[in-house]
């Protein structure tokens, strides 16, 4: 007998986990509450692997249903195991920097009040998994609502910290000033086509905009509902001119909070984006000029973003720019969707698995130094070879990646979405990418060298966890993994049926 499994299990499972860890914290006596995180961590990990044994919607939906607002596709899932495997090494970051926590946040015993601070990336995980999943405007709504309320919370919840505390008010504020672009957006393009639906939304557009079609003669209503949702988006992937938000969040909020806007944050903003944009590019009217605003988009963030990281000296900002500039080269990508649109999601999917294991792991490292050097400064990471020369090793991999160099995720990332915008004929944004690969190598290398060649401040070793040095080494590995040996992420890429059978 065989047993369908349907892939929404794998948000309800999440969610209750979620209800299971705030009821667990509510009524534990004990003041430590590490065991939660522990669990979660395991849990999340198992349910990436029963990930591979789900299934897809039936062909056939009946009208009301659920799942017209719902889908399961091959990027739809690989994105579902990024947001379960960010949110555990994000967990795996909250429990080294608990200590940190602890002093700035109210409570009558140590350790006291964490444990919401482990609840809540659960909740944002299941609200980064609908949006793998969401082809509706409403679903996509909800679920961004979701991660956004959560990161609110969780920037902001250092609460004796004066820093997280106005980061969470800049973060707070502009989040829902592109909230509303994002509504009206939506409203703007329902009153257009009457559907939420993307894949109605389209057939509506296509049909509308064709010769003599009801709709002709709209085109500059349109582009004001698009330009609507690229200004919200924008601000979700922290794209110039709309991230002028991130350089003060990401240093102000907690450490493995800033790991988890720098990874899932983005990764959702772009799976969304990936699938808005096939929808608005597919109207033959609108088409060359979406693909012109995608590309200034992209120009101004690589310029932006790699010029703003070079004078950086602390690591958490320092990364901020970067992943500014990282948002610009997967733009590159989505400029190309209008003629190779396949190639495109492929090459963005992958350069954002990559960015999650290379980002996931300078921001695991960057929590285990900045906890025993007492900042996150790069003069804190001065000689670090000396006192772990395995963290500096594993630091000078996470950057390399960052950067590009070959034989690493981060290279083969670039190349995929170069090697898309010379098959689109991109040849400004090719030229402009280049250059700031080349900024890029100069912020970057300005760590590794003050790791190997300045004087450590402090020559006391530094320590790692048990946990915390798997992890390390599995991201390690996989940096060097997805860098030389690419085909099975690529594979998880390929638009089949997401499906397998369990046999009872």
């Amino acid at each position: 007998m065989q047993q369908i499994i349907p892939a929404i299990t794998l948000e309800v499972s999440v969610l209750l986990l979620g209800l299971f860890m705030i009821f667990a914290e509510a009524f534990s006596k004990s003041a430590d509450r590490s065991h939660l995180a522990r669990y979660a961590i395991a849990v999340l990990l198992a349910l990436t692997g029963f990930s591979f044994f789900t299934i897809q919607p039936p062909s056939q939906i009946p009208a009301g249903s659920m799942w017209n607002f719902y889908s399961v596709d091959a990027t739809g899932m690989f994105f579902k195991r990024i947001a379960l495997v960010t949110t555990a090494v994000v967990l795996v970051m909250a429990l080294e920097y608990r200590t940190v926590l602890a002093k700035f946040i109210p409570g009558v015993e140590e350790g006291r009040g964490t444990g919401e601070f482990y609840s809540l990336p659960v909740f944002i995980c299941a609200g980064l998994m609908f949006m793998a999943s969401a082809v509706d405007f409403i679903l996509i709504f909800v679920a961004l609502e979701l991660v956004t309320i959560g990161f609110y919370i969780l920037v902001a919840y250092m609460r004796r910290h004066e820093q997280s505390l106005e980061a969470g008010v800049k973060y707070l504020i502009l989040g829902a000033l592109s909230t509303g672009f994002l509504v009206y957006g939506i409203t703007w393009i329902f009153g257009l086509t009457g559907q939420t639906h993307l894949d109605k939304v389209k057939d509506a557009l296509v049909a509308g905009f064709a010769p003599g079609g009801a709709l002709a003669g709209n085109e500059t209503a349109l582009l004001f509902g698009v330009m609507l949702i690229l200004v919200a988006l924008g601000f979700k992937i922290a794209a110039a001119p709309f991230q002028l938000w991130v350089p003060d969040v990401y240093q102000g909020a907690p450490t493995p909070v800033t790991a988890f806007l720098s990874v899932g944050s983005k990764a959702a903003g772009f799976i969304v984006l990936v699938r808005v944009l096939i929808v608005f590019l597919a109207v033959p009217a609108i088409q060359a000029k979406v693909v012109a605003v995608l590309a200034l988009l992209a120009i101004l963030t690589l310029i932006y973003g790699n010029l703003a990281a070079m004078p950086q000296d602390n690591l958490k900002r320092l990364f901020a720019y970067s992943s500014i500039a990282h948002a610009g080269y997967l733009l590159v990508a989505c400029a190309a969707m209008g003629t190779h649109a396949s190639s495109a999601k492929e090459a963005i999917s992958f350069y954002l698995a990559g960015y999650l294991v290379m980002t996931l792991l300078s921001f695991l490292i960057l929590v285990t130094v900045s906890r025993q050097s007492r900042g996150d400064d790069i003069r804190h990471f001065a000689g670090l070879a000396k006192r772990n020369p395995v963290l500096a090793f594993c630091m000078t991999v996470a950057i390399a990646s960052l950067a590009g160099i070959p034989l690493t995720a981060g290279f083969l990332g670039k190349f995929l979405v170069f090697k898309v915008a010379v098959a689109s004929k991109q040849w400004a944004l090719i030229g402009v990418g280049i250059v700031a690969v080349g900024a890029g190598f100069y912020y970057y290398i300005r760590v590794i060298a003050s790791m190997y060649w300045d004087e450590p401040n402090d020559r006391t070793p530094v320590t790692v966890g048990p946990l915390t040095r798997i992890v390390t080494v599995a991201l390690t590995g996989l940096v060097f993994v997805l860098g030389i040996w690419p085909a099975p992420v690529l594979d998880q890429l390929s638009e089949r049926p997401a499906a397998a059978v369990v046999h009872k």
